[in-house]
């Protein structure tokens, strides 16, 4: 084993609402009845258990709560998530445990205990601080409510606090996205992530835009607006180290970072995703999908078979992954650590690609064949993942 290091995510698909551009494996329940929070907490119970003998002489690096909204859960709740993780498996020295948060009364209350449950870092759905562009995206919190988040997360002494943009909303300027990095910058995060609007299929977003009822902003302003999240975050210390997330030295997401490197991720809880490694069973990783109906998931966990549907990666489809994610991150892509997996350095497979992304300004390739983009790359990131997929 290369790389004994594991992170956990945990998928708590419970929302107050459900925005119009989600997609995710995520259920309505306002508010979070205890019966059922505590039914799905001993399903991820169990589901660990069943899932934890599979991977000896892991070290516990991460544990990301993600969803959904994790912070529905109680404090307490997380702490015995928490505790039985570390339990699993030996704990590294240097451990991440991250509650992504809405902002809401509620949830701001919680904050003081979450730290106390254990949570280390904080990922808060900010989203925009203009209550016009909110209403748009159909979230459920406004501005005054996010920024009373940000505050209350330094009083109850988080030192680690990453917070969410999104852009290109219907109907926003680049004056308006300017405004937010005001906002957001003022409350010095260490972490900033910051995600374009993508139109997922069968969500309410697809329908109105198929009825031409979404005005959303062309290509150009979009990339406008790319440049500017840039230049201001950059400039305010936060260094772009994957093309949509942002960090303070020393502040990356650790988590996060392991599906950009393809390490070992267990996902736990309805819809979750583990991420397998290159190893004995899979040459080239493996993917195993839990069920996103939850009454599905919970039926299985339950009775001990969660019924998980496991990929093994082909080569050409591994090298793709390897290619994009890679490509994702400003470290770029190791052309000889690429080699020592798949037998050949990147120009064996594309060199055709290559050269024309290359000479488009897209790539930049070292002397030891390695890759990552340029700026302008960035800028039309899908276009150049399409020649590797």
């Amino acid at each position: 084993m290369d790389d004994p290091s594991l992170g956990i995510y945990l998928h708590i698909p419970f929302c107050e609402r459900i925005c119009p551009y989600c997609d995710f494996a995520v259920v309505r329940s306002r508010p979070l009845a205890h019966e059922v929070e505590a039914r799905y907490v001993e399903a991820l119970l169990a589901e660990l258990a069943l899932r934890s003998p599979e991977l000896p002489g892991r070290r516990l690096e991460t544990v990301y709560f993600g969803g959904g909204t994790p912070s529905l859960l109680s404090p307490e709740s997380v702490a015995r998530l928490l505790v039985a993780a570390q339990g699993s498996f030996e704990r590294a020295a240097a451990f991440e445990a991250t509650l992504e948060v809405n902002p809401s009364t509620v949830e701001r209350e919680r904050l003081p205990a979450f730290r106390k449950a254990g949570v280390t870092r904080l990922s808060i759905g900010i989203q925009s601080f203009d209550d016009t562009v909110l209403r748009r995206l159909g979230r459920a919190h406004r501005a005054t409510e996010g920024r009373r988040t940000l505050e209350a997360a330094r009083v109850a002494g988080f030192e680690n606090v990453s917070l969410d943009l999104l852009f290109a909303a219907p109907d926003q300027d680049e004056a308006a996205l300017a405004c937010d990095l005001d906002a957001a910058l003022s409350f010095a995060p260490e972490h900033v992530s910051a995600y374009g609007l993508t139109i997922e299929p069968q969500t309410p977003f697809a329908r109105a835009a198929a009825r031409g009822q979404l005005r959303l902003p062309g290509e150009e302003a979009v990339a406008r607006m790319l440049e500017t999240l840039a230049e201001r975050l950059e400039a305010s210390g936060l260094v772009r180290y994957e093309i949509s997330n942002f960090a303070r030295p020393g502040f990356e997401s650790r988590h996060n970072l392991r599906y950009w490197q393809r390490r070992a991720v267990l996902g736990l809880g309805a819809g979750a995703v583990s991420c397998e490694p290159p190893g004995p069973t899979a040459a080239h990783g493996a993917r195993r999908a839990n069920p996103r109906d939850l009454a599905r998931y919970l039926e299985g966990a339950e009775r001990g078979d969660v019924a998980a549907e496991r990929e093994v990666l082909a080569a050409h489809a591994a090298r793709g992954e390897a290619m994009f994610l890679a490509l994702r991150t400003a470290a770029g892509l190791c052309a000889a650590r690429f080699a020592a997996e798949f037998g050949a350095p990147p120009r064996a497979f594309w060199a055709a690609e290559i050269e024309r992304l290359v000479a488009q300004g897209m790539l930049i390739e070292g002397p030891g064949a390695d890759l990552c983009l340029t700026p302008h790359g960035v800028l039309l990131s899908d276009s150049v993942f399409e020649q590797f997929v």
